[in-house]
């Protein structure tokens, strides 16, 4: 006799299956995907309190977010490699993301973080409109030295022809406006051209300018005036140096724009941080050197022009000495201030400035009564040497410590990579202050 089915309740003996499998489900544990910077309880991973490991399963995820900003604004890996570089990443570091080097993990933060705005590609121009381009660049830049030439020529021409002093003014006041409005378009445009530079950076670095020409134009008559009552006849070394700083333009512009599309190549081919920064320091130390063997020619050719100027075949003098120091140093400082470095370029000027005001300042202190032991060391200078070795003592001092300078910063990837890591440079200090103990800046 067959025993009737049990009834446990309502749905009959579905319900005993049913209840089976809901007391397996609750039985069972889940896993919960969690944030690589969420706190685990059972390993203590991410920003948790826990004992475990630390650390997330995707390591360039931080790092990706903490700079968002950079990889979203960079135009090309190369960008993102020297702002990471800026900020303190190393090889070693990127080794800790599971990348052989910098420019590795630049890649990977370029392709995973999404771009703020895509630029639309430019049309390719014309080979003769590239020509063209490159022709006008090159007339502006050979401008200041054009004009400077002639306003020397024409002023000294007429004082020595006319004996008039109001037309010789008239006519330097004339050019000098010129030659400033044909500076102002080169610095203002193309490899000179200094991007990002607050206010009061450029008043600072203006008035260390102004005060470097105006010593090249007046300082050494005043300091020898000051130093022993007397005065330098004629005013052929100023136009002469005048004329030198007007030529240096050209080809400062010119060895500017080699260097910075060489390491813009240099940055395309490279691998690493170290290789780039060994494959630059020949190029930097060539452009260098080809500016300075090139101001010799600068100097002979404002001999030619400038009349009353000392014969071709003759040494140069101080005073031409002191005009090419201060182009050795002005073409440096504009060089650092080109690739982001605008603090180390003022501190160069300034340091120039600083000497030569103090050179002033102790020979005028000196003639007060038993004070005259301050203008000793200044009196002795220009009495070897004459007047024009106090700037060319301190332009050529200022310039050789920018050199030293330039020749470390200037062969890192951060100083070429584009407008995007020299904004990573000026926050870098701040972005790596908000950074955990435990992340890799």
């Amino acid at each position: 006799m067959t025993r009737p089915p049990r009834w446990d309740g309502p749905l009959g003996p579905a319900s005993s299956d049913r209840d089976r499998a809901l007391a397996a489900l609750a039985g069972s544990r889940v896993p919960v995907s969690r944030r690589p910077d969420e706190t685990s309880p059972r390993t203590g991973a991410g920003t948790g309190r826990g004992k475990g490991r630390r650390g997330p399963a995707d390591p360039v995820r931080a790092l990706m977010h903490r700079h968002h900003d950079l990889c979203a604004r960079a135009v090309d890996p190369l960008e993102i490699a020297a702002g990471l570089e800026a900020l303190g990443v190393t090889d070693r570091t990127a080794a800790r993301f599971r990348h052989r080097d910098v420019f590795s993990l630049a890649e990977e933060l370029y392709a995973r973080v999404p771009r703020a705005e895509e630029p639309v590609p430019p049309a390719a121009p014309a080979p003769g409109r590239v020509l063209g381009a490159r022709m006008a660049l090159g007339a502006l830049w050979l401008l200041p030295g054009a004009l400077c030439a002639a306003t020397a020529f024409g002023v000294l021409r007429a004082g020595a022809a006319r004996k008039d002093a109001v037309a010789g003014l008239a006519l330097g006041a004339s050019g000098a406006a010129l030659v400033i409005v044909a500076l102002w378009l080169c610095l203002s445009r193309g490899p000179l051209r200094v991007r990002g530079s607050g206010f009061g950076g450029r008043i600072a670095h203006a008035l260390c300018v102004g005060w470097l020409l105006g010593y090249a134009a007046v300082g050494d008559r005043l300091l020898a005036g000051v130093v022993d009552g007397r005065r330098p006849d004629g005013a052929a070394p100023a136009a002469e140096a005048a004329v030198v700083l007007a030529l240096a333009v050209a080809p400062a512009a010119g060895c500017a724009r080699w260097f910075a599309v060489r390491a813009r190549r240099r940055l395309t081919a490279s691998r690493g941080l170290e290789e780039f920064a060994a494959g630059m320091r020949p190029p930097f130390a060539g452009v260098v050197t080809a500016f300075l063997c090139g101001l010799p020619a600068l100097v002979l050719a404002a001999r030619l022009t400038v009349p009353g100027s000392p014969p071709a075949v003759t040494p140069p003098t101080a005073a031409e000495a002191a005009a090419m120091a201060l182009c050795g140093l002005l073409f440096l400082a504009r060089l650092l201030a080109v690739h982001g470095f605008r603090g180390a370029a003022l501190i160069g000027l300034a340091l120039a400035c600083a000497v030569q005001a103090a050179a002033l300042a102790t020979a005028a202190a000196a003639r007060l009564p038993g004070a005259a032991p301050l203008g000793v060391p200044v009196a002795r200078l220009t009495a070897a040497q004459g007047a024009a070795a106090v700037p060319a003592a301190a332009c050529g001092a200022a310039a050789l410590a920018l050199l030293v300078y330039a020749f470390g910063a200037l062969c890192r990837a951060s100083a070429h990579g584009g407008p995007g890591d020299r904004a990573a440079r000026t926050t870098g200090t701040a972005r790596t202050a908000r950074t955990a103990p435990n992340r890799a800046p």
